[in-house]
């Protein structure tokens, strides 16, 4: 009894850190780019979800132990520097407890960023008011998460598998450019 409601508790943390981390994003890109804020909400707030709930997903799948944490120093910071037109976000990340290896460490951090291009890929091909901003802005996500730089997925999917980074990013890339 004592484990359910401590795991009622953690999940009611999770939810509200995952709906306020997705209330600043689209305030951060609504506020840098002056975009109408219901498609801030629809296209970053969504494709920022999906992304950090592909992560949690997959890693659940494994039988880790998986969690979303906000940054809220990060998400002030991004918030303060939105306000000059920049967007930086590293709004938090999917907390993982267990073994995890470098290939199941791969396929959680990839999952990210593929949910970022299906996304983009469903707004490319299904014509709405949201669809520029939807496929740029998810297409740029994949893109951004894929650096192969410390702590990004990028770096984890690279030291995994070369040829499935190589894809993804190339992906993300060709993505991007249709978005202009």
């Amino acid at each position: 009894m004592r484990f359910k409601h401590y795991t009622t508790w953690f999940l009611s943390i999770e939810l509200k850190h995952l709906l306020l981390s997705w209330f600043f994003v689209s305030i951060i890109f609504y506020n840098a780019f002056r975009i109408p804020i219901t498609f801030s909400l629809l296209t970053v707030g969504l494709g920022f979800l999906l992304h950090e709930l592909s992560h949690r997903f997959v890693a659940r799948h494994f039988g880790l132990i998986a969690e979303f944490r906000a940054n809220f120093g990060m998400l002030f910071f991004s918030f303060l520097l939105s306000f000059l037109g920049f967007v930086f976000l590293a709004p938090g990340a999917v907390i993982i407890l267990g073994r995890v290896d470098k290939i199941k460490n791969g396929i959680i951090s990839v999952s990210g960023p593929v949910a970022n291009l299906i996304l983009a890929f469903l707004f490319l091909i299904v014509k709405t008011p949201l669809s520029n901003y939807g496929l740029m802005i998810n297409s740029w996500l994949a893109l951004f998460n894929m650096l192969p730089f410390y702590g990004f997925d990028g770096s984890k999917v690279l030291a995994w598998n070369k040829p499935v980074y190589f894809v993804v990013i190339g992906l993300s890339i060709v993505m991007t450019v249709l978005s202009y």
